[in-house]
């Protein structure tokens, strides 16, 4: 049976019992029946905690667990033995006054032993078959969570970063690692425990109403303390078998990184060098370093760790659509952070070292441009090939071209500045795939009805489309 209205569970007549009580109170008039003044509740604090932000007062809603035993020691009640904890509101006639007094003033986990005269418990009358008349009552009670209707949510930084490039709004997605306790520190939940950060959009009906308005306002690399009321959580009903019904929730939470949909690339020049002239446009082959991390500052990717620079053509789809975007308008020498959003980066499904969702920061420089070549050609000539261009290369005249004899040409060509191989490849590759290419049988040898340079069989296949 409990000292909290679960008696009318017990005994439909309840409500008039408790009418019959205070009517009797009021009738005795705070004397006993010998005459001398009535006792009040006898409380032992006998556990306090160091910190107590919050004290239970008049009118707020509180959850707890108690033993109820007589004098004797037999026990006539106790919450533990239900396996529930007693939920419900203090100082508003719901409780028996022994109780309501007894409660006030306590801290979450403190407990105390409370001794409750009968004139404070259930009086003269007591509980047929359960609570003898003039019994005086002793409980033991912890205290697990206490809260009030007029509550907010209660956001606590415990560390800020001291750049904070973006703050969480409404409609961002955000990535983040927390810890989620009861008010008790009773743990429920925690995403490090499955080695993976929880991942949602804000204020668009994903979160509980009390994490949508704690993250506002976060930096990545932030962490804050998020005390969250029943009424902002899971209210009544609680969660499952881990947060109770009326349970205030804790989250220690860490963002890793916030983004929105909308976002374009974020660009910031680290080191422009004086005079430059031309820069990076699509088509132009690049060589630059850089180094790829998260937000929280986690390296996935370095060039320095291969010795060499990156190569990539702007333009060619070979890096992801984000880079491609921050490399352009780039001079030689300059250095660049950029900040790129998952959609511009490796989307939902991460790539290697890189979660799902991921905001990615690089900071580029950019080494060496060149010029590229037009797409799907592997040379070209800077000015016009030769008018005689089969014997120029059939270099023994014996009407046959061998790969030896394509290579020792394409290669003059490029010794003497007259043309280009693709750059960012290895040239004998290039030469070799090009052989492959005018070689039409594949029977090792270009003949003059094989030879045709790429210029004219794309305009031989316009003129076929047309």
């Amino acid at each position: 049976m409990s000292p909290w209205g679960s008696l009318s569970r017990i005994l439909p007549l309840f409500p008039i019992l408790l009418l019959l009580l205070q009517a009797s109170g009021r009738a005795l008039g705070r004397a006993s029946p010998g005459g001398g003044p009535l006792e009040d509740v006898v409380i032992e604090r006998y556990h306090v905690p160091r910190a107590c932000p919050r004290e239970v007062q008049m009118g707020d809603f509180i959850r707890y667990h108690y033993n109820g035993t007589f004098e004797d020691g037999k026990k006539f009640d106790s919450s533990y033995d239900r396996g529930v904890t007693v939920a419900g509101v203090v100082g508003v006639g719901r409780l028996i006054t022994g109780m309501d007094r007894g409660l006030m003033g306590m801290c979450v986990n403190e407990r105390r032993h409370l001794v409750v005269p009968p004139h404070l418990g259930y009086g003269s009358i007591g509980v047929a078959g359960l609570i003898p008349p003039d019994s005086t009552l002793y409980f033991d009670v912890v205290l697990l969570d206490v809260w009030n209707k007029e509550d907010s949510v209660q956001v606590n930084t415990l560390l800020r970063p001291p750049n904070c490039p973006r703050m969480v709004q409404d409609s961002d997605f955000v990535r983040y690692h927390y810890n989620g306790t009861l008010l008790d520190g009773t743990a429920f939940d925690s995403s490090y425990s499955r080695s993976s950060t929880y991942d949602t959009y804000v204020g668009s009906g994903w979160l509980i109403k009390g994490m949508d308005q704690g993250l506002l306002g976060m930096c990545p690399g932030e962490k804050r303390k998020i005390i969250i009321p029943p009424f902002l959580a899971y209210g009544e009903k609680g969660y499952g078998t881990v947060i109770p019904p009326q349970a205030s929730l804790v989250f220690h939470v860490l963002l890793i990184d916030v983004h929105n949909p909308k976002d374009s690339v974020q660009l910031e020049t680290l080191l422009l060098p004086p005079g430059c002239g031309r820069k990076a446009v699509a088509g132009d082959f690049m060589r630059y370093h850089y180094n790829g991390s998260l937000m929280d500052g986690t390296i996935f990717d370095s060039s320095h760790d291969y010795g060499e620079p990156q190569e990539a053509t702007l333009g060619a789809n070979k890096v992801i659509e984000g880079l491609n975007t921050g490399l352009q308008g780039m001079c030689v020498g300059e250095r660049r952070q950029l900040i790129i959003p998952p959609h511009l980066g490796h989307g939902e499904n991460g790539a290697r070292g890189v979660p799902g969702s991921a905001v990615l920061l690089f900071e580029v420089e950019l080494v060496s441009r060149e010029e590229g070549l037009p797409e799907g050609y592997l040379f070209v000539w800077h000015g016009d090939p030769p008018a005689n261009l089969y014997e120029d290369m059939d270099l023994n005249k014996d009407g046959e071209i061998p790969p030896e004899e394509f290579s020792t040409f394409i290669k003059t060509q490029v010794a003497e500045g007259k043309g280009k191989l693709m750059p960012g490849q290895d040239p004998e590759k290039t030469i070799g795939d090009m052989f492959q290419n005018q070689d039409r049988n594949q029977d090792g040898k270009i003949t003059m009805e094989e030879l045709k340079l790429k210029s004219d069989e794309d305009k031989e296949r316009v003129h076929e489309e047309l």
